[in-house]
């Protein structure tokens, strides 16, 4: 097969390229490469999630989960360093899962292109797609550290908090709703579609591929983490509610109209935190 352009693949081409079913040991690497990746992400957030557990009580009836609060004698800088370790752990084990068709395809697409190196170049694709939740988590980060910064100090914002939780999760709710969400899911559905427009060849080809998908997911998926960061970051339950709904939405057929279903429950759960909040 002859060598594919450095820029775009031509869209008709990519079943041709991916149509054998059997795995070269390039493949067979990048699977168990994955599979040892994702093991290891998986065990230590269940780790952590299970010494992570209780919070302090807030005025307004709320919790301030441990995940927002630096231990005694800890320095925010280290608190930071500590969140972003177990975000990434976390978002790999829950992210990996569903995104790893498209990683694959990727690989099987370096192969037949002609790539020295196919498996290194799939990891760069990981890479960038996980770059982008490490951002994620960032802001994840100094948002919550504000916000419980301020309810440590004001009575009055404290008693703020589960109102405004509940307007965030409406509006989660709408984002599930919107057609915005359905363009970003249909982009995580459909690998092929992705890739014959966003290939490229090199190192930066490959990380611009992880980056342009890792920002398509976090469009589909940020109001299903803004759920899991209001209801319990590190809560096991929780964590696996949603990746399973994030797995569904993206491989299942009905995906869609689950991810429609998620955006009515959020805003009803939203209406009756604000109606409840004092």
């Amino acid at each position: 097969m002859r060598d594919l352009t450095p820029t775009e693949i031509p869209i008709d081409k990519i079943p041709a390229l991916v149509s054998a079913r059997s795995l070269d040991s390039s493949e067979w690497r990048a699977r168990a490469v994955a599979s040892g990746v994702f093991t290891i992400a998986a065990g230590y957030t269940l780790y952590d999630g299970l010494h992570m557990t209780g919070g302090m009580g807030m005025t307004g009836g709320w919790t301030m989960p441990m995940m927002w609060m630096a231990m005694p004698g800890q320095s925010w800088l280290s608190a930071a360093v500590m969140f972003l370790f177990v975000w990434q752990a976390m978002m790999i084990a829950m992210m990996l899962p569903s995104s790893w068709p498209m990683l694959e395809l990727y690989a099987r697409v370096a192969r037949h292109s002609g790539h020295r190196r196919p498996l290194l170049d799939t990891s760069i694709v990981a890479a960038g797609y996980f770059a982008v939740w490490a951002a994620f988590g960032c802001v994840a980060f100094a948002l919550g550290i504000e916000i419980s910064s301020a309810a440590m100090t004001s009575v009055g914002f404290s008693r703020l908090i589960p109102g405004a939780a509940g307007i965030v999760l409406i509006l989660s709710g709408v984002w599930q709703l919107s057609p915005m969400k359905q363009v970003c899911l249909k982009h995580c559905r459909e690998p092929l579609l992705f890739l014959g427009h966003a290939y490229r060849r090199g190192t930066w080809g490959a990380m611009r591929v992880g980056l342009h998908h890792g920002a398509f997911c976090a469009g589909c998926c940020w109001a299903l983490m803004t759920m899991q960061l209001l209801l319990g970051v590190m809560n096991l339950a929780i964590m696996t509610v949603v990746a399973g709904i994030i797995a569904t939405e993206k491989l299942w057929r009905r995906g869609p109209a689950l991810a429609r279903l998620v955006g009515v429950v959020s805003i009803c759960a939203g209406l009756f935190l604000l109606f409840k909040s004092p």
